[in-house]
């Protein structure tokens, strides 16, 4: 089993940044994938960035250019640097992780709201 805990999630004016974290604990052996998932009102879930254990990532067209997908292996942690925020990436944003894609574990999630 693996527990995802997030964190940094926040209000920001439209153009401003966040940095999301997101520490694993458990059967960590288990990951080879871990990324970001956001959720809107109305909106189903969408995959934002992901990265393998090799290091490839991947991103969502929609943030490409504004968020960058990054780790710390020795602290079992992703983040999710999110630059020139706007009012659309307003949604719960869930880090994710599993042996394949699609994810098996996820985060609580935490709330990203961008004003305008």
């Amino acid at each position: 089993q693996v527990q995802l805990v997030e964190s940094g999630g926040g209000l920001v004016q439209a153009g401003g940044s966040l940095r999301l974290s997101c520490a694993a604990s458990g059967s960590i052996f288990s990951i080879n994938r871990m990324g970001w998932y956001r959720q809107a009102p109305g909106k189903q879930r969408e995959m934002v960035a992901a990265m393998i254990r090799g290091g490839s990532t991947s991103y969502a067209d929609s943030v490409k250019g504004r968020f960058t997908i990054s780790r710390d292996n020795a602290k079992n942690t992703v983040f999710l640097q999110m630059n020139s925020l706007k009012p659309e990436d307003t949604a719960v944003y869930y880090c994710a992780a599993g042996p394949v894609w699609p994810p098996a574990y996820w985060g609580q999630g935490t709330q990203v709201t961008v004003s305008s």
